[in-house]
């Protein structure tokens, strides 16, 4: 099994597991079933990743999951992560490897893509929080001499500030916008499963020394 197709698949796994613990989190500020739509979306990712044709391709990897991130996911974050995941596997080509080159792409495209379907930016309370500062890791500015792991233990490491952050603002976007000041102190259910597939591509890597 491929590079990619291991670091999706343990994604997959690490959001199944969390399932109660996203749906929890979403309890007081949006419909309690973020943890239980991720779920499903990703246990449709693990039986369409068994069909890719070239489970060696990053491009085509990334926009499997996308796909079955938009069929499978309700509410805003299936067309949310969905859009992402299209639009870094469009990104990329099959020739192209993991590297911190690559990340960058595949991750702007992402980031750029959530922006537009999301209509939302920065300090919206949102799983941009977190996928910003991540994507930022990859870029020359900050990633200038860093390995791939270097970049993923930078990332894993604002990750966990971004979603720390959506605690202190109000919600701009979504069922909690509805809350206005009062969705403070709730850490945000989006901004939380983004961090967990980061925290997982970075344990990935490093338990498989690569």
């Amino acid at each position: 099994m491929s590079k990619i197709t291991e670091a999706v698949l343990a994604v997959a796994r690490t959001i199944i597991k969390e399932k109660q613990y996203l749906t929890e989190l979403d309890g007081p500020v949006g419909d309690s079933d973020h943890g239980i739509n991720m779920a499903r979306g990703f246990e449709a990712v693990q039986d369409d990743l068994v069909h890719v044709k070239d489970p060696t391709d990053a491009s085509e990897v990334l926009q499997a999951v996308g796909n079955a991130l938009l069929d499978n996911v309700g509410g805003a974050a299936g067309p949310l992560y969905g859009a992402g995941f299209l639009a870094a596997g469009k990104a990329l080509t099959k020739d192209d490897a993991l590297n911190v080159a690559t990340l960058e792409k595949a991750l702007g495209a992402a980031v750029a893509a959530i922006q537009k379907r999301g209509r939302s930016q920065k300090g919206d309370k949102t799983m941009l929080d977190v996928l910003i500062p991540v994507y930022e890791c990859f870029t020359p500015k900050y990633a200038e001499g860093l390995t791939l792991r270097e970049c993923l233990a930078e990332a894993n490491y604002v990750a966990k500030d971004g979603v720390e952050y959506t605690k202190t603002i109000a919600a701009r976007k979504g069922r909690a916008s509805y809350l206005g000041e009062r969705s403070i102190g709730y850490q945000d259910p989006g901004a939380t499963s983004a961090m967990l597939m980061v925290r997982t591509a970075y344990q990935f890597l490093n338990q498989t020394g690569r």
